[in-house]
């Protein structure tokens, strides 16, 4: 009885965290675009770049501690 609520209960987070990996990653990827076509890059440019892909990162290895994947 109790095992039920629990499983959709990780199942729930589980979707939650991958929604969330796939969010950061096209945040990542158009700050990446963005970067690469620009001149002169900005303090702030670079800084949110690398900040949104170590939030990625960081979220995949707590994916794969999880055993989570897309299914």
């Amino acid at each position: 009885m109790f095992k039920r609520k629990k499983t959709k209960q990780k199942e729930l987070y589980d979707q939650q965290l991958l929604d969330q990996i796939n969010q950061l990653k096209q945040e990542w990827m158009s700050l990446q675009k963005i970067m690469d076509h620009s001149i002169d890059e900005s303090e702030y440019g670079t800084r949110d770049l690398i900040l949104s892909e170590a939030k990625y990162f960081y979220l995949l290895r707590e994916a794969r501690k999880r055993n989570v994947s897309a299914r």
